[in-house]
């Protein structure tokens, strides 16, 4: 017989069809630098938005404020900025990893019917912050939860978001008045593309690969990796854990997790 906690597990767990949509936003989601000139329609950013206003704060201090960048000449004097802190990114390269840095393609500034900054402005309550005693910068991570709202629910609309961070703060504070007491967290691309890659752009240009998720598990301490016989190691390199989620993919060709 089910067990209470087990009847209220299965009557809060999502179906399988409303699983599949968060998880293929998850997984399809992709860092865009390339996108058609198609406005965005005002109903699906509107969604996006509100969905990023949604996500969770410490203590509730919704810490996030949204800037639309529409201005074609702001965003000409955020690629000059970029531009400069581009060369000095480069700097730290040297050879054939420089070469493939120069390479690629870091931003759609420009290209992008819209750019978006999302800002945190600590203690916008006042300075007594719910949670916020021993760790300072709770509510930065909290506006980093709203960039990740928002990027996953762009993704559900059929709309690319490229963050673009090699720029500086105090230049974006100066090009588009936005005050001391607010922090700058993400700048972003936005617009529909021709199509999203199957696999990260970095991972396609070798420039890294993506780590196996149980070398970073570490269980009851840093130092205990899970080792290949622990049922949830099992379970994290099993494909059977995603058949009832994506029932056509087989055994072997389980959904891309790229």
């Amino acid at each position: 017989m089910a067990t209470k906690s087990s009847l209220q597990r299965n009557r809060n767990e999502f179906t399988d069809a409303l699983k599949r949509g968060l998880y293929e936003a998850i997984f399809r989601r992709r860092d865009i630098r390339e996108f058609t000139d198609e406005p965005i329609r005002d109903d699906a950013l509107a969604r996006v938005l509100i969905a990023a206003h949604h996500a969770a704060s410490v203590g509730f201090s919704q810490p996030w404020d949204f800037v639309v960048v529409r201005s074609v000449e702001a965003r000409r004097r955020v690629k000059e900025i970029f531009e400069q802190e581009r060369a000095k990114n480069a700097a730290q390269f040297t050879g054939a990893q420089r070469e493939k840095f120069l390479s690629l393609k870091l931003e759609g500034i420009l290209e992008a019917p819209i750019n978006l900054i999302v800002t945190c402005t600590p203690e916008r309550f006042g300075p007594a912050v719910l949670g916020k005693t021993s760790i300072r910068d709770v509510e930065i991570y909290s506006a980093c939860l709203a960039v990740e709202n928002l990027w996953l629910t762009a993704r559900a609309e059929g709309l690319g978001v490229g963050w673009v961070s090699i720029l500086r703060n105090d230049a974006l504070a100066e090009i588009f008045g936005i005050p001391d007491s607010a922090i700058p967290i993400a700048y972003l691309c936005m617009g529909y593309v021709r199509e999203f890659p199957d696999r990260p752009t970095l991972a396609s240009a070798q420039w890294a690969e993506r780590l196996p998720p149980r070398s970073l598990i570490h269980i009851d301490n840093w130092s205990k990796e899970g080792t290949p016989d622990d049922p949830l190691i099992k379970k994290i390199e099993d494909p059977s854990i995603w058949h009832s989620i994506f029932p056509e993919d087989s055994p072997d060709d389980p959904p891309s997790r790229e």
